[in-house]
């Protein structure tokens, strides 16, 4: 079983000893700011057979189009966590289609992991301001994964995000 984040970047969650062609669990966290292209890239894994979990389906599924409270984000966060160890528990290859632009929010899902005996590699997909702006631009709110952003709020989580490095544990960079 396999565990991976994405963070405006993103991360691999794997149990020790766990391979790419062996039965493992693992756990991907992409790892990047909106429009980095974390979406595009769990979506590729949850067609390799995957469960992808996400915020902004969660919100989507509530019918939560604009940016909730932090009482509805908590909430969320709550669920998906549930989720999560519900479905490593049983074995299921999961990717965390979240932004994780805080360190500390990626130490938080590896402490929650870590008694699962799942190590986290990150998978950080590096994309420049530009890159992201371009995409953020054509987004409109038509489905989960379309939620819109102004140039100056996707800006302002471009500057406000903390790159993951390797001391945090296994990276992958993606370029």
């Amino acid at each position: 079983m396999s565990v991976i984040g994405l963070d405006v970047g993103g991360g691999v969650y794997r149990r020790p000893g766990g391979s790419e062609q062996a039965p493992s669990v693992s756990r991907r966290d992409d790892v990047r700011p909106a429009g980095a292209g974390k979406t595009t890239y769990a979506k590729r894994l949850e067609r390799e057979g995957w469960l992808r979990l996400s915020y902004e389906v969660e919100f989507w599924d509530r019918g939560i189009t604009t940016m909730p409270s932090a009482d509805v984000v908590a909430e969320v966060a709550a669920d998906l966590k549930a989720r999560l160890l519900r479905h490593v528990t049983a074995g299921n290859d999961v990717v965390l289609d979240f932004g994780f632009w805080f360190r500390r929010q990626r130490d938080e899902f590896r402490a929650l992991l870590t008694p699962q005996g799942i190590v986290p590699e990150t998978v950080y997909i590096a994309t420049d301001l530009e890159t992201i702006l371009s995409r953020v631009g054509d987004r409109h709110g038509r489905w989960a994964d379309d939620w819109p952003l102004t140039e100056r709020t996707a800006t302002e989580y471009f500057e406000r995000f903390e790159p993951p490095t390797p001391e945090e544990g296994p990276l992958d960079v993606v370029r």
